[in-house]
């Protein structure tokens, strides 16, 4: 089976360098979906401090993603990568499932 989310080169490199700042209680980052943005639904990360049992763990190219059980069917076939730009630097979701996304980048649907 394939994994829920890919991470490319530069995703693993960020979550390694904000996981050496993160708190030390932290033990990897958690992306989650919630209902919210001009499109529908946003993507959430954050650090995770203590492992939720219901959560799909990622273990790839050195790093730990937690995912939220209830974002799996949202998530399945995402490519997860981290694009440094001249003004902005953020993650971004390359999502197969997607229907629309809104011109901000920070929300989308999925039908």
């Amino acid at each position: 089976m394939s994994p829920i989310i890919k991470l490319s080169d530069n995703a693993a490199t960020r979550i390694k360098e904000i996981m050496s700042d993160a708190e030390k209680n932290a033990i990897g980052v958690r992306v989650s979906v919630k209902s919210g943005g001009c499109a529908g639904m946003s993507y959430v990360m954050e650090y995770l401090k203590e492992v939720n049992p219901n959560d799909e763990l990622i273990e790839e190219k050195g790093v730990k993603v937690f995912i939220d059980s209830a974002a799996v069917m949202y998530l399945l076939g995402t490519e997860m990568d981290y694009k440094k730009e001249e003004l902005s630097s953020s993650f971004v979701f390359n999502n197969p499932n997607e229907t629309e996304r809104c011109g901000c980048g920070e929300s989308f649907k999925i039908e």
